[in-house]
């Protein structure tokens, strides 16, 4: 951040006068940068002592860059008080810790409203995608991804996607490419309309089919009232065929359809 070079002592002296200071752990304080030693800032909080920030409570925000730590002297801004050290009288301070509470509150009100995000993604595993949300890592399961997944073509790179769990008690943060694409594409889907998909996969009790990037499944009980003994003698792998939207679960990103009764 840069230093507000305007920002005055009667300034400050008046934003101290606004905060509370009988101070806690767990307080929201006001402060100023004054003095970098080798593994900690020291800052003045308008208390008797002033207040201790470790190097690690600023490394996820900065990268832990000591160029950009020098930079930091002389900022005005708030920290998080973490603790009180009574051997050398001194609060403990963060930046991290602060950052990580208001990301949260960030997220549950994108929780709340439903938002669709523009997510970048940092990498791919086995399991799907790891992406960043307001500086906090979530996870896009591989099931719940439209796209094709190699490192080249999502790595670094943004896609759409809506929150399906937020947990801040566990600091879990899962996503849904799938979802957030039904939600824009919400005129493709309805329930009723008949659409056009290719089958993707059979299994005894029906066939995949992918809709505009979306996963199907096609029962073998809603493909016609007779019995099918083998679901392959009828469908196989590439076919492209028309069928109607039964049900769409926004959760999951899934889509359920049906052959039966579409002429």
């Amino acid at each position: 951040m840069q230093t507000n070079k305007s920002f005055t002592d009667s300034n400050f002296t008046s934003m101290l006068n606004s905060y509370n200071y009988n101070l806690h752990p767990g307080d929201i304080v006001a402060g100023t940068i004054f003095h970098q030693e080798k593994e900690n800032l020291i800052v003045d909080i308008g208390a008797k002592t002033a207040g201790y920030l470790p190097h690690e409570e600023i490394i996820s925000i900065y990268h832990a860059k000591p160029s950009i730590i020098y930079y930091l002297q002389n900022e005005t801004r708030e920290f998080f008080i973490l603790a009180y050290n009574k051997h050398s009288q001194q609060l403990i301070l963060s930046i991290k810790r602060l950052e990580y509470i208001r990301a949260w509150k960030r997220i549950k009100q994108i929780e709340t409203e439903d938002i669709i995000l523009n997510i970048k993604v940092i990498k791919i595993n086995k399991g799907g995608l790891i992406v960043n949300l307001e500086g906090l890592q979530g996870f896009v399961p591989k099931s719940h991804v439209a796209i094709d997944i190699n490192k080249e073509s999502v790595e670094n790179k943004y896609i759409k996607c809506k929150l399906l769990l937020a947990n801040e008690k566990t600091n879990q943060l899962i996503l849904s490419h799938k979802k957030a694409i039904i939600s824009i594409s919400s005129s493709k889907f309805k329930i009723g309309k008949i659409v056009t998909g290719k089958i993707i996969k059979t299994k005894a009790y029906g066939v995949f089919i992918q809709i505009y990037g979306i996963l199907a499944l096609l029962h073998i009980s809603e493909v016609t009232s007779k019995n099918i003994k083998d679901i392959n003698s009828i469908f196989s792998i590439g076919d492209k065929i028309k069928v109607k939207i039964l049900h769409i679960d926004m959760k999951q990103g899934r889509l359920s359809v049906s052959q039966r009764n579409i002429d």
